[in-house]
C-alpha cells in the first residue's frame, strides 16, 4: 500500500524588479566609495559658499597691502589668512568662499534655464513634426554651429559683461542639448500605447505633450541637468577668466585664476586654490551625475 505523500515546498520568491532598485536600500547598495566622497565634497562645498558671510574670516574685496602675497599658513604664513592672500592683500580663502556662490549661481540657474526651454522646444518638435519641427531643428544647428566663444564675446559687446549676461551666456550653451535629447526620446514615444489611447479618448495634442510625454521624461532629464551643471560652472569660469564674466573686485573663481596666473612662479597659490575648488566641485557633480544615470537606467544589473 502507498501511502500518501505530502511534500512541503519552499514559494518560489520573484527576482527583484530593477525598477524597486531606486528605494532607500537599492540606493544604499548602489553607491560606491567615489560616490560617497563625492557626495560629501558636494554637500561641504555647497554649505560653505551658502554660509560665506559667517565662515569667512575676512572680507572678500577688502585690500591690506601689508599682508599681500602672504603665503598658506604650511608655507609659512599665519593663520590670520589660512590659504594666504593675492597681490592687493585681501584674504584668499574669503574670496574662494564668496566667488563659489557665483559658479553655485550661475550653474543652477542657467541648467534651470536650459533644461525648461530646450525640453519645451524638443517636445514641440519631436511631437508636431512637419515645418515647426524643421525650424526648431534648424535653429538648433545654427546654435550648435556658431563659434561659442564668438557668440558670447558679441553678447557681451550688445549687453555688457553682467551675472545676468553671464547667466544668459551659459543658458545659450545649454539648451541645445537638451532640445536634441528630448526630441529624440520623444520620437520615440509619441507612437506608443498610452499616448494612442490618449489620442483615442480625445486628449488635445498638449495633454498628450505635457501630461502624457512630459512625465516621461523626467528621469532622463534630470540626469542630464545634473551632469550639465559641471560643464556650466567651467564655462562660467571660463568666460570670467577671459574677462566676459563677473568682473573684478567681484570674486569668482574664473576671475581669481586669471588674475593668479601672473604669480605661478612667485605666488603659486592665487590661481592654484580656486583652481583646486573648481576640480573639487565639477569632479563631484559629474560622479554623481554618472551615478544617477545608472541609477535610473533599468537595462543595468
Amino acid at each position: 500500500m502507498i501511502g500518501k505523500v505530502t511534500s512541503i515546498s519552499q514559494p518560489i520568491q520573484p527576482e527583484p524588479s530593477h525598477r524597486n532598485r531606486v528605494g532607500l536600500p537599492a540606493w544604499l547598495k548602489r553607491t560606491t566609495i567615489a560616490v560617497n566622497l563625492s557626495l560629501m565634497v558636494l554637500i561641504v562645498i555647497t554649505l560653505a559658499v551658502s554660509f560665506a558671510g559667517s565662515i569667512a574670516p575676512h572680507d572678500a574685496t577688502t585690500m591690506n597691502l601689508r599682508s599681500r602675497l602672504a603665503p598658506p599658513v604650511w608655507q609659512g604664513g599665519t593663520w590670520e589668512f589660512p590659504v594666504g592672500t593675492d597681490a592687493t592683500g585681501r584674504d584668499l580663502l574669503s574670496r574662494i568662499l564668496y566667488g563659489g556662490q557665483i559658479s553655485l549661481l550661475v550653474g543652477g540657474i542657467a541648467t534651470a534655464i536650459g533644461l525648461v526651454f530646450g525640453t519645451f522646444l524638443g517636445i514641440v518638435s519631436g511631437y508636431s513634426r512637419g515645418w515647426l519641427d524643421q525650424f526648431i531643428m534648424y535653429l538648433v544647428d545654427v546654435q550648435l554651429s556658431l563659434p561659442y566663444l564668438l557668440l558670447a564675446v558679441a553678447v557681451a559687446l550688445v549687453l555688457g559683461t553682467s551675472l545676468s549676461v553671464l547667466i544668459l551666456l551659459a543658458a545659450l550653451a545649454t539648451w541645445p542639448v537638451y532640445t536634441r535629447v528630448v526630441r529624440g526620446l520623444v520620437l520615440t514615444l509619441r507612437e506608443r500605447e498610452f499616448v494612442l489611447a490618449a489620442r483615442a479618448i480625445g486628449a488635445t495634442d498638449a495633454q498628450i505633450m505635457f501630461h502624457h510625454l512630459l512625465p516621461n521624461l523626467v528621469a532622463p532629464m534630470l540626469v542630464l541637468a545634473t551632469l550639465s551643471i559641471g560643464r556650466i560652472i567651467l564655462l562660467e569660469s571660463g568666460l570670467s577668466f577671459l574677462g566676459i564674466g563677473v568682473q573684478p573686485p567681484t570674486p569668482s573663481w574664473g576671475n581669481m585664476i586669471n588674475e593668479g596666473r601672473e604669480y605661478l612662479s612667485t605666488a603659486w597659490w592665487l590661481a592654484t586654490m580656486p583652481g583646486v575648488a573648481l576640480v573639487l566641485l565639477t569632479m563631484a557633480v559629474g560622479t554623481l551625475g554618472d551615478w544617477l544615470r545608472d541609477l535610473m537606467d533599468v537595462t543595468i544589473g
